[in-house]
């Protein structure tokens, strides 16, 4: 069957639309995006004494218009089914029911908000059915707008699986960005450098013993744009060559990218390989959680996998379809 399946990010808006079938690998038919930055579309209200972050009108807007050319994209696509779901940027607004309910009453189509959980545990499963059983023990680490997922284990169903309030977009837009303006803002001094390093590293390590428990993995893989675009800087194959070129990210060739990203102008951000005018100002949030990670799990390197979120809710799918089938 054709599906579509609509990604609500914290950064971007996606629609996949792929020919799928038990069995077989989602195969893409055709691609819909648009940069949302709905994380930067939060904002706070309330009093001081009981704040409360919810997503914008001018965010809400965004959100329904794209949903409604999405919905004729795949309508004009002849998919079956739209699965259709939202993660940080909606998961932790404080208006989320309000804002869907605005979308659905817009456009006719019922988002799922994605708990950082099940968002950790279809990213693994994504991993799994693609590096198969022979990757052994998998720890997989997912660096979006919002949020970082964590997940590990030994099966297609991981162990343990969570979701840290560190992501890409989010740390660029507390720590990297004018506090009047809201504007981002580039070279960054080495004392914000350090604090952020500091409430990244603290973030991580709070739980970082309950990937450790069950042992160390044999397979360490990163998903998202934000690891493909660090993987593309320290010298991974561009996007061009297809996904099958094996692709990583070390630690010992991101490590010096570090201090040369703090050093950049937007401009210069922008023009680096992989890297695009619309998330140059998350490069260097996105690079310290990305050490990070490596750092505190006592990594040398992660594997790019080419399959993330969106696979794993396709794959989970045809799961279920396969059931009612057989029933």
């Amino acid at each position: 069957m054709r599906l579509g399946v609509l990604d609500i990010g914290s950064n971007t808006g996606h629609l996949l639309v792929v020919d799928a079938h038990g069995g077989a690998a989602p195969l893409p038919a055709s691609s819909y995006k648009q940069p949302l930055r709905l994380a930067e579309h939060l904002v706070t209200e309330g009093p001081p004494d009981a704040p409360r972050t919810v997503v914008s009108p001018v965010g809400t807007d965004a959100l329904a218009g794209f949903t409604a050319e999405a919905l004729q994209v795949a309508e004009d696509q002849g998919c079956e089914e739209i699965l259709a779901f939202a993660t940080s940027a909606v998961r932790d607004s404080a208006n989320a029911d309000a804002v869907l309910e605005e979308v659905r009453a817009r456009t006719g189509v019922a988002i799922e908000v994605l708990s950082g959980e099940d968002e950790a545990r279809l990213t693994f499963l994504a991993v799994r059915r693609w590096f198969g059983w022979s990757a052994g023990r998998l720890a997989v680490f997912d660096i979006g707008g919002g949020s970082l997922e964590i997940a590990g284990g030994a099966d297609e169903a991981p162990e343990v699986a969570w979701s840290l309030p560190i992501g890409a977009a989010r740390l660029a837009r507390a720590h990297f960005a004018d506090p009047t303006t809201g504007a981002p803002t580039a070279p960054v001094e080495e004392e914000r450098l350090r604090e952020v390093r500091r409430v990244v590293r603290a973030e991580i390590a709070r739980d970082a013993g309950r990937l450790l428990r069950g042992g160390a993995p044999d397979r360490a893989v990163a998903t998202s744009k934000t690891f493909r675009s660090l993987a593309r800087i320290c010298g991974a194959a561009p996007s061009a060559e297809g996904p099958l070129v094996p692709r990583s990210l070390p630690l010992d060739a991101l490590r010096p990218w570090i201090p040369k990203l703090a050093a950049m102008s937007l401009e210069e951000l922008a023009e680096l390989p992989g890297v695009s005018s619309s998330r140059a100002h998350q490069v260097l949030a996105g690079a310290l959680v990305a050490e990070a990670c490596m750092d505190l799990f006592g990594l040398t390197a992660l594997e790019i996998c080419p399959w993330a979120l969106r696979e794993g809710v396709i794959l989970e799918r045809l799961d279920q379809l396969s059931v009612l089938d057989e029933a």
